[in-house]
């Protein structure tokens, strides 16, 4: 089902197509603004997510207007780990009042949204493709819930029945834990992925790169700029003609790089509105 862009709409008749993950890529909660300023520098926010009556993410002000700028001149497609809800409770800025994006990954690519709706086929597929590639969730979940101790173990999820993980407290994980549960799901089918607080276990197979190309197959799309800091995103970013990586998280705590990625020395908020500076750059010129 194509999304209902007017042919001079927003992205309408564009050849450029700009994914960007959410969390810490392009949207930041209080603990990851980083605003490493006096008080009186610090850069204008807005929020973009309200969460139990709290103003719960941002981006710079700045970021917001070029972020306008650019779903007026390509097709702007957020992806994300977040399940269905925690997606819908952001609020992206955009061309008109209402704004939402055509398409949107969520799940890693276990969702895609048109409109704001789940595609029902893509879903089914997906789940096909997960029962026959990899473990099955219950036996990951069962294992996270017997090597985690809940002394270090704030909360253990399952996200839209794709994937698990758990928030912890990662100064007291122990030496050697991260590693282990990363060599049993690999033999399971499985990545793990450490984000902040959390530690996700994934199906190898269930990657947003495979929602970007059906995304990309749908519109038309001639080129491809995408970001994101996490290892979960590494795939995304290779997908892409050009991508950009923040100076936090993951990949840059790995120093991960690759032909066509620019890996950005901002930080933070800041890197966030960085990232749309690029974008904007790239797809106006």
């Amino acid at each position: 089902m194509p999304a209902s862009f007017p042919a001079d709409g927003p992205g309408g008749g564009r050849s450029a197509l700009v994914v960007s993950d959410l969390d810490r890529t392009l949207i930041y909660s209080n603990p990851a603004l980083a605003l490493d300023v006096p008080d009186r520098l610090a850069p204008r926010l807005l929020s973009v997510e309200v969460y139990e009556g709290r103003a719960h993410s941002f981006l710079t002000e700045q970021a917001a207007a070029m972020l306008a700028d650019l779903a007026r001149e390509a097709w702007l497609v957020p992806a994300t780990t977040r399940t269905v809800a925690q997606y819908e409770r952001v609020n992206l800025p955009g061309p008109t009042p209402g704004w939402v994006p055509p398409y949107a990954i969520c799940g890693n690519g276990g969702q895609l949204l048109v409109d704001g709706v789940p595609d029902r086929d893509w879903r089914a597929g997906i789940t096909a493709r997960l029962a026959a590639s990899s473990a099955p969730l219950a036996e990951v979940v069962e294992h996270l819930a017997r090597s985690a101790d809940p002394e270090w173990t704030r909360a253990r999820r399952v996200a839209d029945e794709l994937f698990a993980y758990l928030v912890v407290e990662r100064a007291q994980v122990p030496d050697g834990w991260l590693d282990d549960l990363t060599g049993w799901c690999a033999e399971r089918g499985w990545t793990v992925s450490l984000q902040g607080r959390k530690v996700y276990a994934v199906p190898a197979h269930l990657r947003k790169s495979a929602a970007l190309a059906e995304v990309v197959r749908r519109t038309g799309a001639s080129t491809v700029l995408a970001a994101g800091d996490s290892l979960l995103d590494a795939d995304l970013l290779l997908a892409a003609d050009a991508a950009w990586r923040p100076g936090h998280g993951e990949l840059a705590d790995r120093g991960w790089t690759a032909p066509g990625v620019t890996a950005l020395e901002e930080v933070g908020v800041a890197a966030g509105e960085e990232i749309v500076r690029r974008f904007l750059a790239r797809v106006s010129s």
